[in-house]
């Protein structure tokens, strides 16, 4: 294997320590993050709300450390600038369409004729993961939720279990299913017949693999394997 010397030869100044200011931001920010679950339970506001609450302390207390600095980098604002806006707007805009099927009913219809036409849900979570393999998970999952009501299917059922990992491996199928797949392409120039000979048969066969280790592995912690193999 070939040496890769190009981070010796870099002409990239050396590390510096972080600031305590930098230290202080850095924890704020990570302290926020761990805080969403908690603050969504104690509020039952939804998580969103938790995340702008800590966006807006963090972008009060950088605006407090860098007070006067002109045009500084160090700001939100200057943060704010350099994100990809297109990919935010984007996936909003993929959860208010997701939004829009919801209230009008469509996504239940959908659950209606799944159900109605397809032998068990463990089938309806695989043609899931298929589907992801063409469109994005992210706007996939939001859809399932929309179908399948928690009232009915609890937090830790068996079916959302299923359909987690199967709309989170089955976008790998094609590399078109995900969105690190597209960012792939764009950075690495991969070529979609390339990676459809290369890498598709394994990715498919993985996925499959990891539903019926699933599904066994969720038979025996039930008791519906031991069950059926002594009757």
């Amino acid at each position: 294997v070939e040496e890769d010397s190009s981070l010796a030869e870099s002409n990239l100044p050396p590390p510096s320590p972080l600031a305590t200011r930098g230290v202080v931001v850095f924890w704020t920010g990570i302290a926020s993050l761990l805080a969403v679950p908690v603050f969504s339970e104690l509020t039952g506001l939804p998580p969103y709300i938790a995340m702008l609450t800590g966006l807006g302390a963090i972008w009060t207390m950088t605006d407090i450390i860098h007070l006067g600095e002109e045009d500084s980098e160090m700001k939100v604002p200057a943060a704010l600038s350099k994100l990809d806006t297109s990919g935010i707007l984007f996936f909003l805009g993929i959860l208010m369409s997701i939004g829009v099927l919801d209230k009008s009913g469509l996504l239940k219809e959908l659950a209606v004729f799944l159900n109605e036409n397809l032998p068990s849900q463990d089938i309806i979570a695989t043609v899931i993961g298929i589907a992801s393999a063409l469109i994005d998970n992210v706007p996939l999952v939001a859809a399932t939720m929309g179908m399948y009501d928690l009232s009915e299917f609890g937090t830790d059922d068996k079916l959302w279990q299923l359909i987690a990992l199967c709309a989170g491996t089955g976008g790998s199928i094609l590399v078109i299913g995900s969105a690190s797949g597209v960012a792939l392409m764009g950075l690495e120039k991969v070529d979609f017949l390339w990676y459809a000979k290369k890498v598709t048969v394994g990715a498919a066969v993985g996925y499959f693999a990891g539903i019926g280790a699933y599904l066994l592995e969720n038979a025996v912690l039930t008791g519906t394997l031991l069950g059926s193999a002594s009757t």
